[in-house]
């Protein structure tokens, strides 16, 4: 089994998928990505999710980014989940359509390579003892390296608006040598990389303020 941490490779696979096979590197290709797990089809929480993530696919591709979920389910369970999520979604907040691929992980194969199993919960498992998937998060960025991993109870829905400020702060931080502060937003101050000396900050951030000799906050146009 995997130990997985922030920056390791995430593990590449071969899947079965509402889109057609993978190869999950070659899927994802030059792009960001990000994984989303589930433990079983048609649960109310991962409902509500899946049609969220649908609504804001286009925040996603706006940011280089390909989405595919995962479920310990088979296909046609697959297939059958999408037309209520769908439904539910439309009802509830408007058009609903779940356009990116969902992983069949019946055999929970994806799930043991990327240690998703449930082992705390006992009662978190199928009609034959299987522990299913718990509610992970994967973010990986073009070079398969892991840069993010949030793991949700079941009885709490994810929040993508917070997956998206991460996106947004991983993205900058690669192209600009800064990190985020606490609560940051896009298109807010921050923070001057510590590995930025004092001269080329002066070149390289004009307008960046010294709060402590060792945080110093800077606007940045992106």
């Amino acid at each position: 089994m995997s130990h997985l941490r922030l920056g390791s490779i995430a593990p590449d696979f071969e899947a079965q998928t509402t889109a057609g096979p993978i190869k999950f590197h070659e899927w994802i290709g030059d792009s960001w990505a990000i994984l989303f797990s589930h433990p079983d089809d048609f649960t109310p929480v991962c409902t509500t999710e899946l049609g969220e993530v649908a609504r804001r696919s286009n925040d996603f591709t706006a940011r280089g980014v390909k989405l595919i979920g995962l479920s310990a389910n088979g296909l046609e369970q697959h297939e059958a989940w999408i037309k209520d999520i769908e439904a539910f979604g439309e009802k509830v907040a408007g058009p609903t359509r779940v356009k990116y691929p969902i992983i069949a992980d019946k055999d929970r194969k994806v799930a043991t390579l990327y240690d998703m199993l449930d082992h705390q919960d006992a009662s978190n498992v199928d009609a034959k003892g299987i522990p299913f998937t718990v509610r992970t998060v994967f973010v990986i960025d073009p070079k398969k390296v892991i840069r993010l991993t949030i793991s949700y109870p079941a009885s709490t829905g994810r929040n993508f608006d917070e997956i998206l400020r991460v996106v947004d702060s991983l993205q900058i931080g690669d192209k600009n040598r800064v990190t985020t502060p606490v609560n940051w937003k896009k298109g807010e101050d921050v923070i001057v990389h510590p590995s930025v000396s004092t001269e080329e900050a002066k070149t390289l951030f004009p307008e960046h303020t010294v709060h402590l000799p060792y945080l110093r906050t800077t606007p940045l146009k992106v």
